[in-house]
């Protein structure tokens, strides 16, 4: 059966990747085809895609299991067979193969129905992303991925833009903090291996029959940099569960005890970094044309400025 092109995923490529998106979700089913012959694999149940990439459940020439992924090879992708070998299947999904030339992944199968976005208790939820990202963040970057420093450098040199680009002085004001707070750590950038993109909708549990326990992270954006970069998805993702409690700024700090004190992070520094990416997220957010913050953000950095 030929691999199709979910339209959704072709709209996606082109807007963010135009003409390039396009020209590779049209290669795509002669890829997968000429990946499924080489690698012994049968297609073994409908497809599923996010932004860019396209995950093809797929049978093993043995019957085993495993996940056929595909995306186009760029910044952000170049880094995720490096650090699935480097973690090797501790607190992340296995890589059984890799074809550098497409970007293709060959891994292990999960139970994409089971994310932690499906668990009831978000404290729950939120403990096993904090373990997760302290088994994650013990291994040293490997060469060949990409630098918290290049990124905080460029990223302080496009601030002053981005913060302007705001019309709500309360909101420059608050992204002026967070680039201040940038500034204070810049300089000592860290070396861990950084998932940089661990929500919960990135946590799945394994199958039942593959003998794997707990659960495991997918999709990395790796980075090498410091622990403190990581926090942000986790504190503000579910944000339903947060303004059920009542209280955001209690439900806050909760949520950043619980990971900084699993991480073992000084409070001060991790709260630089976690500023320092609402910061990134509003660059992104202003060279997109658009000016307001995404309140959820702006609450975490608004209670971890004490304000």
């Amino acid at each position: 059966m030929p691999v199709d092109v979910p339209p959704a995923l072709a709209a996606s490529l082109e807007e963010f990747r135009g003409a390039d998106g396009l020209a590779w979700a049209a290669r795509l089913p002669a890829l997968a085809d000429e990946l499924l012959d080489r690698w012994e694999l049968r297609p073994d149940g409908p497809t599923a895609h996010g932004v860019v990439g396209l995950v093809l459940p797929v049978l093993r020439a043995d019957g085993r299991p495993a996940a056929l992924k595909l995306q186009p090879v760029d910044e952000e992708t170049a880094g995720e067979p490096l650090a699935l070998r480097a973690w090797r299947g501790r607190g992340a999904v296995r890589l059984l193969d890799h074809e550098p030339a497409s970007g293709a992944l060959l891994l292990e199968r999960l139970d994409s129905a089971r994310s932690l976005l499906a668990v009831p208790d978000d404290l729950v939820a939120l403990r096993v992303i904090a373990e997760l990202l302290a088994e994650l963040t013990k291994r040293q970057a490997p060469s060949g991925i990409r630098m918290l420093a290049d990124i905080s450098g460029g990223l302080l040199e496009r601030a002053p833009a981005a913060v302007a680009a705001f019309g709500d002085p309360d909101e420059r004001r608050l992204l002026a903090d967070c680039t201040a707070a940038l500034r204070e750590v810049c300089g000592d950038p860290g070396d861990r291996l950084l998932h940089w993109d661990l929500h919960y909708g990135n946590v799945l549990a394994p199958l039942p029959e593959s003998g794997r326990g707990g659960w495991l992270a997918i999709d990395p954006k790796p980075l090498a940099g410091h622990p403190g970069f990581e926090l942000l998805p986790a504190l503000r993702n579910r944000w339903e569960d947060v303004v059920a409690t009542g209280d955001l700024a209690r439900a806050v700090h909760r949520r950043f005890d619980l990971l900084t004190e699993a991480l073992e992070l000084d409070r001060g520094v991790a709260t630089a970094w976690t500023l320092a990416r609402v910061l990134q997220n509003a660059a992104w957010t202003a060279e997109e044309g658009r000016t307001e913050l995404d309140p959820a953000q702006q609450a975490v950095a608004e209670v971890l400025l004490g304000r």
